[in-house]
C-alpha cells in the first residue's frame, strides 16, 4: 500500500500499525474508524479547559451517540446531554448514572417527558408552553430552561441557534409570564441554559453569549447550575499549512475570570457546564470509502465512490469542508495533481462530497479517507435509496481495532416494515 496524501493522519499516527486498505478488506466499504487515544485526548482538553473547581463538561451526545464513543465519556468521567428519550435510553446503558444526563428537550411531547421524569433525568424546558406542560404532569418538581440571549454563532446558518432568527430558547422579555408559570405548578427552577450555534473558532462571540446568558441567570435566585453551550470548533481545514485551533488556553482564562466575577456578585460557587460535541468526537473519527468509477462529463471530472450523503450528510447540508487523504493498494504512481469532483453514489445531483479538490490523479480502487468524520458522521446516516448504514471500528490505545458498530444487512433494511402478504 501506499499513501499519497496522508499527512494529517501520519501525524497523528492515527491508524497505529494498520493500514486504511486492511481496514476496508476487513469491515467492508463505507467504513467509520474512530481512534481512542484522540479521542480521550479531546476529552481531556475540554475537562481541563478552566480552573474553576465547580465546573462539568457535559458531552453533547447528538454529535456521536455510538455506545463506545458514550463509555468511553462515562470512563472518563464526563457528564452527557441528550435530545430525545432514545439518547437518555442510551447514555443509561452506557453506564451513566441519571443525575450525570442534563435531557435538552425542543418541542416534545408529555410521553418524552414523562420518560425522563420516570427515569430521574433533569429536564430542560425551551419555551412558556413547554413549561406549562412540563408542571401538569410534574407538579413541584426540578425543571430548567433554555434562554435565547440574542447571540449566535456557526458555521452555517441552519446551526446557528440563538439570536433572530432561531426557533431555540425563550425570549428573556418573557421572564415575567416565565416566573408565574414556574409559581403556578410550584416548580423549582435548577438551572438556565443556552448554545449559541456551531463550530464557532475566535472566541468572541462565545464570550459575549457567556455574558448574556449570566446577565439572564442575576433574574433568578438560588440557581444551582449554568449551562453555556458548546459549539467549540475544530479545523476542517488541516492540509492548509496556515490552519489554525481554538485557542483553548485564551478562553479558558477568560472563562475562569468571568466565573470568578459572576459568583462574587451572585453570593455562591455555582456550577458552570459547557457542552461540547463536535471539539470531542470530531477528529477521533475518519470514514473510509472507495473510488468506484472516473469520469470526465462536459469538461468536468468526476471520482464517483460509495459514500454518499446517505453516509456522511454534512456536505450536503451544510457546504461543509472535509479535507480527504488517498490511499492505493497498487505502487502505482500519480505524478500529478488535478481538480476533481468526489462524488456519492446516490441518486441525487447534490450527492457531492466536495467540488473541484486538487488531489492526485484518482484511479479506480483508490481508497480516500474523509478526515473529522467523528462528529455527525453516522449519526446523521440513513438509509436513504435503501442503501446499507456502514460499520464502525474503534483503534485502542492498545492498538486493537474492535467492530463497535455492526454493517447493516439486507434484512436491516426491511425488518420494520409490514408486509400487505
Amino acid at each position: 500500500m501506499q499513501k499519497l496524501v496522508s499527512k494529517v493522519t501520519d501525524n497523528t499516527n492515527f491508524y497505529m500499525n494498520h493500514s486504511p486498505i486492511e481496514l476496508i478488506e476487513k469491515y467492508g466499504s463505507p467504513l467509520y474508524v474512530y481512534n481512542e487515544k484522540i479521542l480521550r485526548e479531546k476529552m481531556r482538553d475540554m475537562k481541563n479547559l478552566v480552573s474553576y473547581e465547580n465546573f462539568a463538561v457535559n458531552y453533547s451526545a447528538k454529535a456521536n451517540s455510538s455506545l463506545a464513543i458514550l463509555e468511553i465519556a462515562n470512563e472518563e468521567d464526563l457528564n452527557i446531554d441528550a435530545m430525545s428519550p432514545g439518547e437518555i435510553y442510551a447514555e443509561l446503558k452506557a453506564g451513566f448514572s441519571p443525575e450525570k444526563i442534563f435531557y435538552i428537550s425542543n418541542n416534545v411531547s408529555k410521553e418524552e417527558m414523562q420518560f425522563a421524569i420516570d427515569n430521574n433525568v433533569l429536564l430542560s424546558v425551551d419555551s412558556i408552553s413547554q413549561l406549562d406542560q412540563f408542571g401538569q404532569i410534574n407538579p413541584g418538581g426540578k425543571v430548567a430552561a433554555r434562554f435565547n440571549g440574542g447571540i449566535g454563532a456557526g458555521h452555517h446558518e441552519k446551526v446557528i441557534t440563538a439570536g433572530k432568527n432561531t426557533k431555540f430558547g425563550i425570549d428573556p422579555d418573557e421572564i415575567e409570564l416565565f416566573n408565574q408559570t414556574l409559581n403556578k405548578y410550584n416548580l423549582k427552577l435548577v438551572g438556565i441554559n443556552q448554545h449559541i450555534g456551531s463550530l464557532f473558532m475566535e472566541p468572541d462571540k462565545y464570550i459575549d453569549g457567556v455574558y448574556s446568558v449570566l446577565s439572564i441567570a442575576k433574574q433568578f435566585k438560588d440557581l444551582e447550575f449554568i449551562d453555556l453551550g458548546g459549539g467549540f470548533g475544530i479545523p476542517y481545514n488541516k492540509l492548509d499549512e496556515d490552519y489554525k485551533c481554538l485557542d483553548l488556553k485564551a478562553l479558558g482564562k477568560k472563562l475562569d475570570e468571568i466565573f470568578e466575577d459572576f459568583t462574587k456578585e451572585y453570593g455562591k460557587k455555582l456550577k458552570f457546564k459547557i457542552e461540547p460535541g463536535r471539539y470531542i468526537s470530531a477528529e477521533c473519527g475518519v470514514l473510509l470509502g472507495t473510488v468506484h468509477a472516473i469520469k470526465n462529463n462536459c469538461g468536468n471530472k468526476y471520482a464517483g465512490t460509495d459514500i454518499g450523503f446517505n453516509v456522511l450528510a454534512r456536505p450536503v447540508m451544510y457546504d461543509s469542508h472535509h479535507d480527504i487523504e488517498v490511499y492505493r493498494k497498487s505502487n502505482e504512481k500519480s505524478e500529478k495533481t488535478e481538480p476533481i469532483t468526489v462524488v456519492g453514489n446516490i441518486c441525487e445531483t447534490g450527492d457531492i462530497i466536495a467540488k473541484n479538490r486538487i488531489l492526485p490523479t484518482l484511479k479506480e480502487g483508490d481508497i480516500l479517507g474523509i478526515l473529522d468524520a467523528g462528529a455527525y458522521g453516522n449519526v446523521m446516516s440513513s438509509n436513504y435509496n435503501n442503501r446499507l448504514r456502514p460499520a464502525e471500528v474503534l483503534i485502542r490505545e492498545n492498538g486493537e481495532v474492535v467492530l463497535i458498530r455492526k454493517r447493516d444487512t439486507l434484512d436491516d433494511i426491511i425488518k420494520n416494515f409490514v408486509s400487505l402478504k
